[in-house]
């Protein structure tokens, strides 16, 4: 293999440039913080950082064997490649002081600088805002992890590094800006996210359907000699940790340990519940077996559906917005196995679908009396203004998110090529990309 030193070169500058600017603290902010609050959010963000091996396992567990580890890896290394750029400019591209209501400035806390000594998140008043930045950190490293079920069994490496680099950079900081910054535009639209159905699932499952129709068809999917998945049990265990990481995700997003965090915790497991039970009772209506791979896919959709309402619906709308998503994605799936589109592991079907769905249905079902950030009421409860928002962000973000990712695409096409050979494919990545094998007992 050609040697290439300039990724290190790249991180020894990064490192050399924190030795310079070691961001010391004049004064740590200590005044208004809640020991509760911060305990519980300092859990929601181990929590949340969990979810991303679990979509390892969940990832891993569905593609062939030869691609296990890579497919795996793409996951972890997300963990390594996105906290480095979020401490360094991601932070403040997504949280900084607003441009226009659409991107952070980069320099607001460029290398963390002045994080410890900020007041805390106007929206998260009782947590240090190191906390709030961290716990924010593990959704922007799962985002583009996300996206790797798309590209699986046929991406480049390399390429798949300097992609999600791109994709935080020009993709997810400025949706999370528009969405979770008062002073972005979506945001003072009174667009409603609660945990990052839009800023996470649609962003997520655009690039996914940008990267399928860039990278083409597998040559297995162009012959249709499809492997089996490699181990139906990781999927389980898979899906076992994201369940338990969602609870940070969701309850967490109530930035503090009280009610809205609990009605949060309770609408994510009901959801869920319901979402995997109507996966596999629509399969046996459609007169096929009771399957592992298919209730745990539904579980995730409905993990993915009511991210965005969590803490803005009732723990009984919880189970409609799990049961039709997970309808829809499951026929949706079932669909996309009758057209070309190579999309491996149906993420733009299961998460940007469910993230649309849960978008419009939290539109429909948002209520102020489990949130009092809810100013207009979903359409169920008689006004159509939120709604009517939701379906505008909706387009506004399906444009950008897939436009966008497609660019980053071109771009990391141009400087490393996206598509390893066909001899590499028919390897498989495990080898041809890390020299490593899943040895079966």
């Amino acid at each position: 293999m050609r040697k290439n030193p300039l990724p290190l070169i790249i991180l020894l500058v990064l490192a050399v440039v924190a030795l310079l600017l070691p961001a010391v603290p004049s004064t740590i902010v200590t005044e208004g913080i809640n020991s509760g609050d911060t305990a519980w959010m300092l859990v929601s963000t181990a929590l949340v950082l969990i979810m991303t091996p679990g979509l390892a396992y969940f990832y891993g567990g569905m593609v062939n064997t030869k691609n296990v580890i890579s497919t795996m890896l793409q996951s972890f290394i997300a963990m390594g490649v996105i906290s480095v750029l979020w401490v360094t400019v991601g932070y403040s591209l997504a949280f900084g002081e607003s441009i226009g209501g659409f991107v952070g400035n980069p320099m607001t806390h460029f290398m963390f600088a002045g994080v410890l000594e900020s007041k805390p998140w106007s929206l998260a008043p009782t947590i240090p805002l190191v906390v709030f930045a961290f716990f924010q950190l593990k959704f922007a490293v799962i985002t583009p992890a996300l996206v790797t079920g798309s590209l699986a069994e046929r991406i480049n490496f390399k390429s798949y590094v300097l992609f999600i680099i791109l994709f935080s950079i020009f993709v997810y900081a400025p949706l999370a800006h528009w969405t979770w910054h008062p002073e972005g535009f979506l945001f003072k639209m009174g667009v409603l996210d609660f945990a990052g159905g839009t800023v996470v699932h649609m962003s997520a499952g655009w690039a996914a359907l940008a990267g399928a129709i860039y990278l083409k068809r597998r040559r297995t999917h162009v012959e249709g000699s499809f492997l089996p998945p490699a181990n139906i049990p990781y999927v389980l265990l898979g899906t076992g940790l994201l369940w338990f990481g969602w609870f940070g995700f969701n309850a967490g997003s109530a930035l503090s340990a009280g009610t809205l965090a609990a009605s949060a915790f309770a609408t994510t497991n009901t959801a869920a519940a319901a979402a995997g039970l109507a996966w596999v009772l629509l399969d046996a209506a459609n007169g096929k077996k009771v399957s592992a791979l298919g209730f745990c896919i539904g579980v995730v959709v409905g993990l993915v559906a009511i991210t965005p309402g969590a803490g803005f619906v009732t723990i009984p709308h919880a189970i409609f917005i799990g049961t039709i998503s997970s309808l829809i994605s499951n026929y949706l799936a079932h669909l996309k196995t009758k057209t070309a589109l190579d999309d491996t592991l149906d993420v733009f079907p299961c998460h940007g679908v469910g993230g649309m769905v849960g978008m419009l249905l939290t539109g429909v079902f948002a209520n102020k009396g489990i949130n009092a950030a809810v100013v207009d009421q979903g359409l169920f409860f008689g006004e159509s203004k939120l709604f009517i928002n939701h379906v505008i962000a909706l387009v506004i973000v399906s444009v950008f998110a897939f436009a966008m990712s497609f660019v980053m695409l071109k771009i990391t096409d141009l400087i490393l090529p996206l598509r390893v050979s066909e001899a590499d494919e028919k390897a498989g990545l495990d080898i041809s990309q890390h020299d490593e094998s899943l040895v079966e007992a």
